[in-house]
């Protein structure tokens, strides 16, 4: 009854005008950057962030906003993915198996629909499992010591790599990286400066949020650059928008499947909604694929993944808000936009701002709302934004980003450390080393530092104080597995996918 209470006190806070309508447009906003190949959450969540500033949102409304355009983000990547053969983000990869030879049969409007219909049956179902489950995981949390939280921030960058990253090797590589970044700035137990080099800008260590626009926007404007801005266009007819009911019913099992497979990817810290695609298509295709069907246009094989990614981004939440521990690279944006407002994530969050959370929670059901209802009939105009050409994309991009950090701290510094976060996401791009390590270390090194640090005080400097708890010594099996299982698996399940 209390959890009931709460979230129709959620509903309060969300349907306000000005909520409903940050809802709408984030809904929007975040269909077309994931529809536009390439961007995906992470950058659309990232790009607006400075703006969010720039309005003077207050927390709650902010949040709002970026949630809306993460889920919407997550709905717009099967456009591309369907009509193009081009996803707009990694999760919606395995759309595209299935999706692209539907739209080539001529039922690129059915592929469409259903996607739609799997995006928000995933989605909401896994808004639902936040309600529930959000709850009692920060009731657990409670149990966490220093010892603990700092076994958890090491599983949290163990398994960051996971099955979805191509080297785990280079993850690993990105991860200390940014821990090193961390390190930047005053040390608050004696008061020295770390690798600083003098400039007195970096004496409050590197700000996340120009790190973050650098490696996801700059970087991904250079990107274009290099390919010469070539443009997109549409060879396929769409049709009607809709989906058989018989279509439909013959893939609920299938997004059922899909939607516990990705919310359980998406509530493990690093996994997220690229692992729940995966393992919601990888599965199905097991279970359903008995006339050989899939990869040439099966329904099932659009419905799963969609699910399955749709849940994640939703189980992803889970972590972020009771743990301080992003489930994936988009909530590791969204924790950099709550510390900034000082608001920091954990157990306490659900106690001590209840409005913010369950403002939030509400909000993600009335966006999913949102979403099925304008994805459908507004499919055609999202199409049309495909063809933007990127000559005019890109510079709109980098006008929002060096504005909007500009907006925040007025610092000409602040711009050119932007714009070499961008260049040094560049060469990472092109070296096959990804962003989202570096982001979790500059957001979490230095509370991971603060956390050993009080272990090792606690102990008086005994290393064992860190595995003496059945918590820690939990955390850090799951740690060690999550290291090395993706060596072990990665053989037998991708050229499995490969095949497909």
């Amino acid at each position: 009854m209390e959890t009931i209470t709460l979230l129709m006190g959620g509903f309060e806070q969300a349907l306000t005008p000005t909520n409903i309508a940050l809802a709408v447009f984030g809904s929007i906003l975040g269909t077309i950057i994931g529809a536009l190949p390439g961007l995906g959450p992470s950058n659309g969540v990232a790009i607006l962030i400075p703006l969010a500033f720039a309005f003077g949102l207050e927390p709650t409304a902010a949040l709002i906003l970026m949630t809306s355009v993460y889920y919407g983000a997550m709905y717009g990547g099967r456009i591309s993915s369907i009509l193009l053969n081009m996803p707009g983000d990694e999760p919606a990869l395995m759309t595209t198996l299935d999706g692209y030879p539907m739209a080539k049969q001529g039922k690129a409007g059915e592929a469409l629909a259903l996607s739609g219909l799997a995006s928000f049956f995933g989605a909401f179902l896994a808004t639902i499992g936040l309600v529930i489950a959000g709850p009692l995981l920060a009731e657990v949390a409670f149990l966490f010591g220093p010892a603990e939280n700092f076994a958890l921030y090491a599983m949290a960058f163990a398994t960051l790599g996971g099955l979805a990253s191509r080297n785990q090797g280079k993850a690993i590589f990105a991860a200390g990286l940014g821990l090193s970044l961390a390190m930047i700035g005053l040390d608050g137990p004696t008061g020295s400066t770390r690798y600083t080099g003098g400039h007195l800008h970096l004496m409050e260590g590197v700000d996340f949020l120009v790190a973050i626009v650098g490696l996801f926007a700059i970087t991904e404007v250079l990107m274009f650059i290099e390919h010469q801005g070539k443009e997109s266009a549409i060879g396929i007819k769409v049709g009607r928008i809709t989906a058989p009911i018989k279509t439909v019913w013959h893939c609920t099992g299938t997004m059922i499947r899909g939607t516990a497979i990705g919310f359980i990817a998406g509530v493990l810290p690093g996994a997220g909604a690229s692992l729940g695609s995966f393992l919601a298509y990888s599965v199905e295709k097991r279970i359903s694929n008995k006339e050989n069907t899939f990869g040439k246009g099966d329904p099932r094989g659009v419905a799963a993944p969609e699910a399955g990614n749709n849940a994640a981004a939703g189980g992803a939440l889970i972590p972020m808000l009771t743990l301080g521990i992003p489930g994936s690279g988009t909530t590791a944006v969204m924790l950099a936009l709550l510390m900034t407002m000082n608001i920091t994530p954990g157990p306490l969050l659900f106690a001590e701002k209840p409005d913010l959370v369950w403002g939030l929670i509400a909000a993600l059901f009335i966006a999913n709302i949102v979403l099925l209802i304008l994805n459908i009939p507004m499919v055609g105009i999202f199409v049309r934004l495909l063809m933007v050409p990127s000559r005019i994309l890109m510079p709109l991009v980098a006008m929002v980003a060096f504005a909007g950090i500009y907006s925040i701290s007025g610092s000409l510094f602040d711009i050119g450390l932007m714009v070499a976060f961008g260049v040094l996401g560049y060469i990472l791009r092109k070296l096959g080393i990804p962003a989202v390590p570096i982001i979790l270390g500059i957001l979490l090194g230095n509370q991971m530092e603060k956390h050993l640090r009080r272990a090792l005080t606690i102990s008086d400097g005994e290393l064992a104080i860190l595995w003496s708890s059945p918590i820690s010594i939990s955390l850090w099996a799951i740690a060690i597995t999550g290291l090395i299982a993706p060596l072990l698996l990665r053989r037998y399940l991708r050229p499995r996918n490969q095949k497909s």
